[in-house]
């Protein structure tokens, strides 16, 4: 038996036998030389190939939008322009030329020094863009060898598949009936793979570095997506334990299936409201499933970094209707770009920022960039009139940034009217509370606020100075920290007094065990990954107020986050005994 540990990237649990995916065939690629003479017969060779891969791909984006799943298709419009990039063939072709060997190597040279040069870059999206020039790579080298590529589309049976890299092809057109879960060396919870794993409900662990090396095909795995452990032939024991917590996770499931369309209500009435987390349209299919109500957050950030470039205007209509007329009535808060600090877009690096994280990003980033922000307000008010859109702005820092904002709104409400466009006149705009600043004058930000959500992953990090990604100190971002506490508290207060609702979005909101004492802070919404709204849903109909309010009157006493940790356990124990629910 073998236990491997790596980033949890997409959660759930699955046991079955593994199926090895490697290009293994691409190894070893031809290297000899050839003479001047062979050189337009090199390149010919290298055009029909190119074209070939540029059909494929074409053929298969045209399925991804006959089948509505335009944000997939987008991650494939990349590829093409790769394909298509003229620049990109006259480096190929000058390589050709001054080396004088054969095309194979010529291509595989240049593909291999770009890819470098992002895999470099301190900018973990650039990173990932190295995964879109190794799948148009890869195409190409196929048809120039002749390769008949392994095929993840006529899968025959259950398989966890196990792959050095999933390429973004890959997932696009692989079984996913048959593709129970996956596990690869490489790759984060921003990568291609963790979106649209989560994106279609497959468990995924990544990053578990040279896993494929110590992984047999055939042999039984146990993949624990929301924990990031793989289990390899696991023992009497691990096999017993798995299938205990598997056989939890479906009671509970099961259970939790005859409260999905119950209201999360606690026992004494007060009513809240849980919505779904998403940042790609296809995962609205998710929050349906699970019984959200509504969107609480879609990250419009990734329509643009799985593409790598700027979405224009039409482009982002479509998206944002795709996700509002998924949900119906329901409402859909969607957003601005985030882009910024470790989400950068190629044409858009600074180049020469210290501390990105503090620097010109979300908000800052669109307000210096208006003809971009206003293009992304026409699209989002031109799709509100398809549902019921809400437009919420990151990384607030005081009323200046926010007015400013809401004069954009207003500006691109008016460019509508101008070109003769339909559009939503009247709508709700929220701001997200992520920075200390924001939280301490929150009573001032929400007399120009419809609504308040607290984006806790930021907040934490900027009220503690503690960078989440660093190994180092990463222990130190508690969430239970009495400065946290105080602030979810006085940002609660601040949008009650105005009138207004106070929703959460970061990761605490999914936290079944965090819900009582959330709920006794006042808060009003809570927004998570869909998987984690009926866990959460069961605990808020497991309480009452009451005690609920007690317990974070107590907890805001407490002067250390492992008082309060120590607290909810014990609490939860107490009205919980079984565990059932919060598991």
């Amino acid at each position: 038996m073998k236990k491997f540990t790596g980033i949890p990237g997409s959660p759930g649990i699955v046991v079955g036998k593994a199926l090895l995916y490697a290009d293994n065939d691409l190894y070893e690629i031809p290297r000899y030389t050839i003479r001047k003479n062979q050189i337009e017969s090199e390149w010919k060779r290298f055009l029909t190939a190119n074209a070939e891969a540029a059909e494929e791909v074409r053929t298969l984006h045209n399925r991804m939008i006959q089948e509505a799943r335009r944000e997939e298709a987008s991650i494939l419009d990349a590829h093409l322009m790769m394909l298509e990039d003229t620049e990109l063939q006259d480096q190929i072709k000058e390589r050709l030329n001054i080396s004088l060997e054969n095309i194979e190597w010529a291509v595989r040279s240049i593909f291999c020094d770009m890819k470098e040069k992002l895999l470099a870059s301190p900018d973990p999206y650039l990173r990932e863009r190295a995964a879109d020039l190794s799948d148009v790579s890869r195409r190409v080298m196929h048809k120039l060898l002749a390769i008949k590529k392994a095929s993840l589309t006529d899968l025959k049976s259950d398989v966890i598949l196990v792959s050095y890299d999933l390429l973004p092809s890959d997932i696009l057109a692989m079984n996913k009936k048959r593709v129970k879960g996956i596990v690869t060396d490489t790759g984060s919870r921003t990568s291609h793979t963790a979106i649209l794993a989560r994106a279609f409900a497959i468990p995924a662990v990544l990053g578990l570095s040279a896993v494929t090396k110590e992984i047999r095909e055939g042999e039984t795995l146990m993949v624990n997506g929301s924990l990031g452990e793989v289990i390899v032939n696991p023992d009497k024991q691990a096999a017993v334990q798995y299938q205990k917590t598997l056989d939890q996770y479906r009671k509970t499931g099961d259970a939790l299936q005859d409260i999905r369309e119950l209201p999360a209500e606690t026992g004494d009435g007060r009513r809240v409201h849980l919505k779904a987390n998403i940042e790609v349209p296809e995962e609205a299919a998710q929050a349906f499933r699970y019984g959200a109500e509504g969107i609480g957050l879609y990250r419009s950030e990734f329509l643009f970094l799985t593409s790598g470039r700027v979405i224009d205007e039409e482009e982002q209509y479509r998206a944002y209707r795709q996700v509002l007329k998924s949900m119906g009535d329901l409402p859909v808060t969607i957003r601005t770009l985030d882009i910024g600090g470790d989400k950068l877009l190629p044409e858009f690096q600074s180049g020469n920022e210290k501390n990105p994280l503090l620097g010109w990003r979300a908000i800052r980033f669109s307000l210096s960039l208006p003809d971009l922000f206003k293009t992304q307000l026409r699209a989002l008010l031109r799709a509100g009139l398809d549902g019921n859109l809400r437009i919420m702005f990151p990384m607030i820092s005081g009323i200046e940034e926010l007015e400013q904002a809401l004069a954009m709104v207003e500006e691109a409400k008016a460019d509508c009217y101008r070109k003769g466009q339909a559009y939503m006149e009247q709508i709700a705009v929220g701001t997200m509370i992520e920075i200390p600043a924001a939280a301490m004058t929150a009573d001032i930000l929400a007399e120009r606020s419809d609504f308040f959500s607290i984006g806790t992953n930021d907040l934490i990090q900027y009220a503690l100075a503690v960078d989440r990604g660093n190994e180092k100190v990463g222990y130190l971002a508690q969430p239970f920290h009495p400065a946290i506490l105080r602030f979810f508290k006085r940002i609660i207060d601040g949008a009650h007094a105005r009138r207004i609702t106070a929703g959460m979005c970061g990761e605490l909101a999914g936290d079944p065990s965090a819900a009582a004492l959330l709920l006794g802070l006042g808060l009003d919404e809570f927004s998570m990954i869909p998987q984690s709204i009926p866990l959460v849903k069961r605990i808020i109909r497991g309480v009452v107020m009451e005690d609920c309010r007690a317990l974070a009157e107590e907890a805001l006493r407490c002067t250390s986050s492992q008082q309060v940790a120590l607290l909810l356990e014990v609490w939860m124990a107490k009205h919980f005994p079984d565990g059932e629910g919060y598991i």
